[in-house]
């Protein structure tokens, strides 16, 4: 599978890729609405930075605890279920007078069942794919995310200007409903990918079995600790260039779909494979140079050429599920998306800590450099 007509030929992709836009659009306009919410009701910049970040650091908990359900529930009724679930979670959050700790309560337990989803998701998107195909159709799902988070945060700045906090809560729990559409009437019913009852017990026994691995091992931490770095460093960006931040992650964006293009595309399938550790480079060393302090144009082009970096994930992802057995990929690919997820939040609080006892520019350049020894340590291992 070479083309895009290819992969919107397969009827089950669309409906799946719809879904996974709609879950994002409601979950990036849920987030800025929510952390909006608990800054107005707490004046507290941590509990508001934590109303968004939280459901990325829940689905650590959720690795640990849920993540066999992955392979061991129905995908059609699961991601059905889960969209439901989430769409009530943020209704709930939107009620008057709901005290904070209950604000939290409910993003642990929408965290929890992202942990599940993002497992079904990419295991089915796995399944309904050729083996050839899933570098591309994942390519695609990356591409339109971005697209979506872009117009998310601007819709969501809209909604909460015009309805407030609780009524861009609202619209996002509203947005869950045709997510749930998509799966319950796109998608044929398929039989789980493994037997036996989700448990504790199970998840840490199969995320043992994934992690006893050393090729396992070491395409998860490249997956996890260079990206999670990079994103300490982005979060750098408004204090670097307080007049500028907007421009930076907008080329960043940029830079990111550039890459999901080039890899997912246009690249032969034989060059694929050993570009792998030369893109999670790439996401890193431009970001030297900000030690320097490059001024908006300069820094621009260097965020640009990073974050084609990002392509990296696509290859490892391959390369993980290459090493990972047909009944397990549900919980190897959510156990990813989780511990990414999760890095990337401590990857931000590193790179803010650094930062405070230095500056924005030390802080980033520090960072980048955290994540490119990283890379250059996994490098051998990943040959």
């Amino acid at each position: 599978m070479r083309t895009y007509r290819d992969l919107f030929r397969t009827p089950e992709f669309t409906p799946l890729l719809l879904a996974s836009a709609g879950l994002t659009a409601a979950q990036t306009v849920a987030g800025l609405a929510l952390s909006l919410l608990v800054f107005e009701s707490t004046g507290s910049a941590l509990l508001s930075s934590l109303a968004m970040f939280g459901p990325a650091l829940a689905q650590l908990v959720g690795a640990a605890t849920v993540l066999s359900s992955a392979d061991r529930l129905p995908p059609r009724a699961a991601l059905t279920g889960l969209a439901l679930f989430s769409g009530l979670g943020t209704a709930l959050q939107a009620l008057p007078g709901l005290p904070v700790w209950a604000l939290f309560a409910l993003l642990l337990g929408l965290g929890l069942a992202g942990s599940v989803g993002g497992g079904v998701r990419y295991g089915l998107l796995h399944e309904i794919l050729p083996r050839d195909g899933y570098l591309l159709g994942r390519s695609v799902v990356s591409m339109s995310a971005g697209i979506v988070q872009i117009c998310g945060f601007a819709v969501g700045g809209i909604l909460v200007a015009t309805l407030s906090a609780r009524g861009a809560l609202l619209a996002a729990a509203a947005l869950h409903l045709p997510t749930a559409a998509a799966t319950r009437f796109g998608l044929r019913p398929r039989l789980s990918r493994a037997g036996g009852r989700p448990s504790v017990t199970e998840t840490w026994r199969t995320n043992a079995r994934l992690w006893s691995s050393a090729p396992r091992r070491a395409v998860f931490l490249a997956l996890w600790l260079p990206n999670g770095l990079v994103v300490g460093v982005e979060s750098l960006y408004v204090p670097y260039a307080p007049g500028s931040a907007g421009l930076l992650f907008a080329v960043g964006a940029l830079g990111m779909l550039a890459g999901d293009l080039l890899v997912g595309r246009v690249l032969p399938t034989r060059w694929r494979p050993p570009l792998a550790v030369p893109l999670c480079a790439l996401l890193a060393a431009p970001y030297l140079l900000f030690a320097l302090h490059p001024g908006p144009t300069l820094a621009a082009g260097l965020v640009a050429l990073a974050t084609v970096g990002y392509a990296s994930g696509l290859l490892l992802q391959d390369r993980l599920l290459a090493l990972t057995p047909e009944e397990l990929s549900g919980q190897a690919l959510g156990l990813h998306s989780s511990g990414m997820l999760a890095v990337q939040g401590l990857g931000a609080a590193a790179a803010g800590a650094v930062a405070q006892l230095t500056s924005p520019a030390i802080g980033m350049a520090m960072t980048a450099a955290a994540s490119l020894t990283v890379t250059l340590m996994l490098a051998r291992r990943l040959g």
